[in-house]
């Protein structure tokens, strides 16, 4: 598990592209906290470091929003939050074989109807910025979080020398 504080929308959006950066080819990512807890903010980061240029909307009211990669395939942006049982993900041709990568919001809505998650984002306010967490879900994902975790990024800019450092800890 790795955990960073994030003073500020710039260190989202350094996230964002660290995570863009280091992904596996295929990934599915769970994106969790509150409402208002930065899960899209991280989410359009992510998605304009993949290349994704235009508008990059909020799935909130159409569920799922599909961004082409290029040549890279497409990614999947979606927000399970409205759904009221897993069996409705049926309806949102979400079995695309070239789908990269799939970014979830409020994915415990989504039950067992979803694919297992290499990676779970927790994100949650605090009074100065947001904290966020991540947690390997699979092999792949944990193979991902040594490569995040010999990010420049990671050891450079979200490595302040106060309490709240980001600390790569065990599981």
């Amino acid at each position: 598990m790795m955990r960073w504080h994030l003073p500020d929308v710039a260190a989202t959006d350094a996230v964002g592209n660290v995570l863009a950066d280091t992904q596996p080819d295929r990934a599915i990512v769970f994106l969790h906290g509150d409402l208002g807890a930065g899960k899209s903010t991280l989410a359009r980061a992510w998605l304009r470091a993949l290349g994704v240029t235009g508008a990059i909307r909020s799935p909130t009211y159409t569920l799922v929003e599909h961004y082409p990669l290029g040549e890279r395939g497409m990614a999947l942006h979606l927000d399970l939050y409205r759904i009221a049982a897993p069996g409705e993900l049926e309806f949102l041709a979400l079995d695309d074989a070239d789908v990269r990568l799939w970014l979830v919001e409020w994915p415990d809505r989504g039950g067992d109807a979803l694919p297992k998650a290499d990676l779970d984002v927790w994100l949650e306010l605090d009074d100065d910025g947001r904290d966020i967490r991540l947690l390997a879900g699979s092999p792949t994902g944990q193979e991902w979080l040594d490569r995040i975790g010999q990010s420049p990024v990671c050891s450079a800019f979200l490595r302040p020398n106060d309490r709240k450092v980001p600390q790569p800890s065990d599981k």
